[in-house]
């Protein structure tokens, strides 16, 4: 358990507004690794037999079974792309340029070189501005 003791004061500030000197909170892992983490542990899950399929998971997650698909299919990219994905930096200004709509192309490629490949690409066009 976790315990963390915070000085909190409240003040007027203008038209009678409160502000509060609490830090701003930690900025939180991009979507894509967060959908990374889920896609693995789906698998987990229905490997274990805890689900028994992707019906019940959707039914258990409130989301569409073709939405629970997409998200699954993240654990046919490479490992090296996986960890890529759960390790990246918060996004700390503007939109995140990682999406897993961009990923679903990756996911198709059964070969990780070719995988590795189009990844690069991706990141490349990433960094040099495109979308």
């Amino acid at each position: 358990m976790l315990r963390i003791d915070a000085k909190i004061t409240h003040t007027s500030g203008k038209r009678g507004r409160r502000r509060s000197d609490r830090p701003a909170p930690a900025p939180a892992p991009p979507r894509i690794s967060r959908l990374m983490a889920l896609a693995i542990r789906y698998a987990d899950a229905l490997d274990q037999g805890e689900l028994q399929g992707l019906n019940e998971l959707a039914e258990r997650t409130h989301v569409s079974q073709p939405r629970v698909t997409q998200v699954l299919n993240l654990v046919w990219l490479a490992p090296d792309i996986q960890e890529a994905l759960l390790f990246l930096p918060p996004t700390l200004e503007g939109r995140e340029l990682i999406h897993e709509k961009r990923l679903r192309p990756l996911t198709k490629e059964l070969c990780w070189k070719r995988q590795r490949e189009l990844w690069q690409q991706m990141l490349n066009t990433t960094t040099s501005g495109g979308r």
